[in-house]
């Protein structure tokens, strides 16, 4: 890639990863080794949870804790229409259906109130998202699935480290689901980590992840098929490391997004960054700013246009599930979801990444209000 170009995400990688990386090509056993079994306990230590299975990804992941549960046809799982797209098609993958539900406005992640609208008899489960590393109102789901009997699955695939009352995201969930693939903080390139206190779940979880030799001579072979789905021993030797490292990451990322708050007071009209009540700390996965009303989607798209020729990538941050056409096919459409529809068209992200100097941010910010001007649309950012 070109020097001058700023790229919207660069991994943090240094010499703990290389390391392990090195003893794992020096083992000769780049999968089905002991480095999975190490990062799984190295994972589920860090979140105090009893039990970690890795898999190949975030959404594989989001179809084995809806299959540990016994979800399929015939069955809802609410979730949100503003996410990480590929976690709420494992519900289409799981063959259940899926019912979308609406965001808070300042949080971006699902609607506590939006849930329980749409909660019917066929509901069982909610897959509910810690959007952008802002936790959701986990107390209100909590109490909601409490109340009707369903299971909670928390999808922290963009979240890791930021805290609500006190405790870290990947802790709230029946099941909780992480990512590492870019432009997430903890980043093994592909991979994934489903985290859960549930004994019974967690066995199924590696049942349905794949045939183990020790399943060869089991008389429960062939009453339910497993899927390939296992993490490589090089993936589980960079999490381990960049695990170890996540306090360092996440400093350097911090001072990114000091500088990018301290530049974009240039615009008029911005508004800090939201933290709800019982949000402690977040820690984003992208720097995301919120166009103003008058920006129109193609603005957008001509200000995402405008910075890639000033070499900047920046990217609309979601492309919310019910503007798609496969979840059209459920009867979804554009204006059904309010918040959903005033934030996801017109949610930008901007470079972000702990490599950037803060000259490259003043630039960047610089860039983008002059772009903004440029279409005629004011001020940038409500």
């Amino acid at each position: 890639m070109d020097s001058d170009w700023i790229p919207l995400s660069i991994a943090d990688l240094g010499a703990r990863e290389a390391q392990l990386v090195a003893q794992v090509m020096g083992s000769g056993r780049l999968s089905g080794g002991p480095m999975v079994e190490a990062f799984e306990s190295v994972f589920a230590d860090l979140h105090a949870r009893k039990y970690a299975v890795a898999v190949s990804s975030g959404m594989m992941g989001a179809w084995l804790a809806l299959r540990a549960l016994g979800i399929g046809p015939g069955d809802e799982v609410i979730a949100s229409a503003y996410s990480w797209h590929h976690v709420a098609n494992a519900i289409v993958h799981a063959g259940a259906t899926p019912v979308l539900a609406d965001i808070d406005y300042w949080s971006g992640a699902v609607a506590p109130q939006a849930v329980a609208d749409a909660i019917t008899p066929r509901t069982r489960a909610i897959l509910a998202n810690n959007c952008n590393g802002h936790p959701a109102a986990w107390a209100e789901l909590r109490a909601l699935v409490d109340r009707h009997g369903v299971a909670l699955i928390e999808d922290s695939t963009e979240a890791i480290g930021s805290r609500y009352m006190g405790k870290l995201v990947g802790t709230f969930g029946d099941m909780s689901i992480f990512d590492f693939s870019q432009p997430l903080a903890l980043n093994c390139g592909e991979g994934g980590m489903v985290l859960t206190d549930d004994a019974k779940l967690a066995s199924e979880l590696r049942y349905l992840r794949s045939h183990a030799l020790a399943d060869r001579n089991s008389v429960s072979v062939g009453s339910r098929v497993p899927l390939a789905a296992n993490m490589s021993d090089i993936a589980a030797a960079i999490g381990i490391a960049q695990a170890e490292r996540i306090d360092e990451i996440h400093a350097r990322r911090k001072q990114v997004e000091v500088w990018y708050h301290q530049q974009m007071q240039t615009f008029e009209g911005i508004k800090p960054p939201y933290l709800a009540q019982d949000v402690d700390e977040v820690h984003w996965m992208l720097y995301v700013v919120h166009l103003g009303k008058r920006f129109t989607l193609s603005a957008r798209a001509q200000l995402v246009e405008d910075l890639d020729t000033e070499a900047i990538e920046v990217a609309a941050y979601c492309r919310p599930l019910h503007h798609q056409f496969h979840y059209q096919q459920y009867g979804y459409k554009r204006g059904q979801l309010k918040n959903t529809d005033r934030i996801g068209d017109r949610s930008l992200a901007l470079p972000f990444h702990g490599f950037i100097e803060e000259d490259e941010v003043r630039f960047v910010v610089k860039t983008l209000k002059d772009a903004a001007t440029n279409v005629g649309a004011g001020a940038a950012i409500y």
